[in-house]
């Protein structure tokens, strides 16, 4: 089994900064890429940022772009998202996605997390 895990959401205010982590575990063979999606109330789902694991290369909304950074602990299979100058409109619920393999000959699979709250209000 693997569980996807967040962490870190809460209220901050506008122009605050918020950090979100995220820890992938249990029968992990190899991680391609890990990311962070997001959910507003009414919404679809769309993606934040995503991180590849062979390259570490990033992708970036283009709401997000110059105001939020992911970055990955390789070692610890856990992904970051580093949250600043916030506005009202990045209130969601914030998931983790992980695509990996649980085995050598297993295909990649996603993975989500349940999700973290964060509400960017005054």
């Amino acid at each position: 089994q693997v569980q996807v895990v967040e962490s870190g959401g809460g209220l901050v205010q506008p122009g605050g900064s918020l950090r979100l982590a995220c820890a992938a575990s249990g029968s992990i063979f190899s991680i391609y890429a890990m990311g962070w999606y997001r959910q507003a109330p009414g919404k679809q789902r769309e993606l934040v940022a995503t991180i590849t694991s062979a390259s570490g290369s990033t992708n970036y909304a283009d709401s997000v772009k110059g105001r939020f950074t992911i970055s990955r602990d390789y070692a610890k299979n856990t992904v970051y998202l580093q949250m600043n100058i916030l506005k009202p409109e990045d209130t969601a619920v914030y998931y983790c996605n992980a695509v990996l393999k649980t085995g050598h000959l297993s295909q990649g699979m996603d993975y989500w997390g349940k999700g973290t709250l964060v509400t960017v209000s005054s």
